[in-house]
């Protein structure tokens, strides 16, 4: 089950776009319908096609995020950097019963790299995350499995630690192979670095959140605790000398991110229109170039 507000991010892009329609704004405005984040392939394309090379400020709001209606996060920091990969692990059937001398067991090397992927060491540099989140294999239970796969992550404080565990996954999923003489194939799946908010435009962020309707307490900062490829859009736009802020809406979700129960308050979407558009304004009075990218 997936339940996340990508819906409402896509209502609030149009109703900014409404607005700045609807003004007299003199610069370029680029609204991005960021595809493929929950499986973090689509921002690193998107930042490689050049459409962000000219931008001046990025603007990434999320609603939700466990913050309540009328709360405002003016900039998200913290990102854990990821990367999610698939091992196929491949070996040699035979009868459990009669010859299983003559099976290489997949299942059993897909088993060790499980067990052994939870304890890859924690780093002093800071927190590091691991993840087998869909295993399996065989065909039936008198037959040694000649094949089984893991579908896992690895996740870092920073892309330094993200990078870390991804050495130290490898080394694991090829021993584990190599222990039960069966053979690996790791395919990096999607990935996403770390990132952070420029002080600067999150303090525009604040100072608009202050004087929006339907916001009663303002955040300067909060931590993600979590990974969004929005990071590379971000970073992109930073490294070409301009600024970029993750902006958290608050709503009043009956259930957390990824549940059935998810949901969001409608008037929420209106503080989301009402912030981005105010924070355009603000930036761009005297024209300029601004993206706002909704997820």
């Amino acid at each position: 089950m997936h339940a996340c507000g990508h819906d409402a991010h896509a209502t609030i892009g149009l109703g900014v776009l409404d607005r700045v329609l609807d003004s007299d704004f003199a610069g370029t405005f680029t609204l991005i319908f960021q595809p493929a984040e929950e499986t973090i392939s689509g921002g690193k394309s998107i930042a490689e096609s050049g459409v962000l090379d000219d931008v001046d400020f990025f603007l990434a709001p999320h609603i939700g995020l466990d913050h309540p209606s009328g709360e405002v996060v003016a900039g998200i920091d913290d990102f854990l950097a990821v990367r999610q990969f698939e091992a196929t692990f491949r070996g040699e059937s035979a009868h459990a019963g009669a010859r299983p001398e003559d099976g290489d067991n997949a299942v059993e090397a897909m088993a060790a790299a499980v067990q052994n992927l939870y304890a890859i060491p924690r780093n002093s540099a800071g927190g590091t995350r691991v993840n087998t989140g869909r295993v399996g294999g065989g065909t039936a239970s008198n037959i040694v499995p000649e094949s089984a796969f893991i579908e896992g992550e690895v996740r870092g404080e920073t892309t330094e630690l993200m990078e870390y565990m991804w050495d130290r996954a490898e080394s694991v999923l090829d021993g584990a192979a190599t222990m039960h003489d069966c053979a690996v194939d790791i395919e990096r799946l999607g990935d996403a670095p770390s990132a952070h908010s420029d002080a600067a435009l999150v303090a525009v962020v604040d100072r608009v959140a202050q004087n929006t309707d339907g916001v009663g307490s303002v955040l300067e900062d909060d931590s993600l605790g979590g990974s969004e490829d929005a990071t590379y859009l971000m970073q992109r736009v930073q490294n070409r000398g301009g600024d970029a802020a993750y902006i958290g809406v608050g709503t009043d979700h009956p259930g957390g991110h990824h549940t059935p129960t998810f949901d969001v308050q409608e008037r929420d979407i209106a503080v989301g229109i009402d912030l981005l558009a105010g924070v355009i304004t603000e930036l761009t009075g005297d024209g300029g170039s601004i993206v706002s990218s909704e997820r």
